[in-house]
């Protein structure tokens, strides 16, 4: 299983599956990463965290803890 955290900067994945329950899983729905959804990733910091993605046009800095929670396909 790879998730988005396991990305390297410039890849285009698609999002294949979301894990996770409750809030997070919610949290991550209403940034617009849903099922079927191209991101790519723009750059990672230094030490890993956060992750800057670029996602139905916008651009956006995730954990790596919620991309943890994100199945790419």
């Amino acid at each position: 299983m790879q998730t988005l955290k396991d990305v390297k900067s410039g890849e285009t994945v698609t999002i294949k599956k979301l894990s996770g329950t409750g809030a997070v899983r919610r949290r991550i729905m209403d940034m617009g990463l849903t099922k079927g959804t191209e991101v790519t990733v723009v750059k990672v910091a230094p030490l890993g965290d956060p992750i800057e993605i670029t996602v139905r046009g916008y651009e956006l800095s995730i954990r790596k803890s919620e991309a943890e929670n994100i199945e790419i396909g």
